[in-house]
């Protein structure tokens, strides 16, 4: 299984954008389906988005329209573009298949949103 390596993450005002990345240790291209999720202090870890082999993506209504998931197999990483940011996507963020390799997850990046 590859590993995983979050990056990108800060503090931001409301209003402001982030551009995530998660690189892989190893050849993506085989993954048909990667996703990025996030985990907010005293909250479950969810699922934000994904985004398939062939470049169909998928959103969690609390982020559609506002955050684009891509990916680029020829450099092993996936993209997390996030706009508009609130105050409630305040979390930490990792990438993982979709569904989940237990054994994937990274150390994730740290995501602050400043009202």
């Amino acid at each position: 299984q590859v590993q995983l390596v979050e990056s990108g993450g800060g503090l931001v005002q409301a209003g402001g954008s982030l551009r995530l990345s998660c690189a892989a240790s190893g050849s993506i291209s085989s993954i048909n389906t990667m996703g990025w999720y996030r985990q907010a202090p005293g909250k479950q870890r969810e699922l934000v988005a994904t985004v398939t082999s062939g470049g169909r993506t998928n959103y969690a209504d609390s982020v559609e329209g506002r955050f684009t998931i891509s990916r680029d197999n020829a450099k092993n990483t996936v993209y997390l573009q996030m706009n508009s940011l609130r105050p409630e996507d305040t979390a930490v963020y990792y990438c993982n298949t979709y569904p989940v390799a237990v054994a994937s997850w990274g150390q994730g990046t740290q995501v602050t949103v400043s009202s």
